[in-house]
């Protein structure tokens, strides 16, 4: 997936958009086996049938949630590098965006990271589009990573792409202990902590 494939989905329309919406947070409090079409029916005040005009499954509405959620994160990602054009400031950006939804109730938890520990049980079509959104964001860290070794601000202790993988687990991690701690502000020194190592020699 490019940075510009958010652009090219169709426009919803005003009820589908609220359906996807609505899914969305569904997603984020609970993961894939939590829901069903009666609980968007009850949010959303139309028929289950309603819905299945919009989004003939539930695998077909979830799919099309998590991929506009995969372009979106996309484009911020690029918005960031261009904006900042500082690896450093990119990364505290990134994990300072997650602080922020932490702290102010708007999105407590990634729903990617909700549905990979669903893996095992949700349809492939929905897997496929999670493992996306985690291939992309790791490969931007890794750049973000590299561009940062080359200037001095990063000392890595491992290939990029490791190094990668390993920040973007010390931020989920941070997301549930956040969560299972009932403590905002958990996250944010979490990360700090994992910023912090990856400079500390600079």
């Amino acid at each position: 997936m490019t940075l510009g494939d958010a652009a090219m989905f169709a426009q919803l329309s005003p009820k589908s958009a609220e359906i996807v919406a609505h899914t969305r947070t569904l997603l984020e409090s609970g993961g894939y086996n939590s829901f069903s079409y009666a609980d968007i029916s009850a949010l959303v005040q139309i028929s289950k049938a309603s819905i299945h005009h919009h989004f003939p499954s539930k695998v077909d509405l979830v799919r099309e949630v998590v991929a506009r959620y995969r372009a979106e994160a996309s484009e911020g990602l690029g918005l960031l590098e261009r904006q900042l054009a500082d690896p450093l400031k990119e990364l505290t950006a990134y994990a300072d965006y997650w602080s922020s939804c932490i702290r102010g109730g708007k999105s407590s938890f990634c729903i990617a990271a909700m549905l990979a520990a669903e893996l095992p049980t949700i349809p492939p079509e929905v897997a496929s589009e999670v493992r996306g959104h985690f291939e992309d964001l790791s490969a931007w860290l890794a750049s973000t990573l590299e561009r940062g070794a080359e200037r001095g601000q990063f000392h890595l202790m491992q290939s990029a792409p490791l190094e990668a993988r390993a920040f973007m687990s010390s931020v989920y991690g941070a997301m549930l202990a956040a969560r299972g701690l009932d403590d905002p502000d958990a996250f944010e020194s979490m990360v700090q902590t994992s910023i912090d190592r990856l400079t500390r020699n600079r």
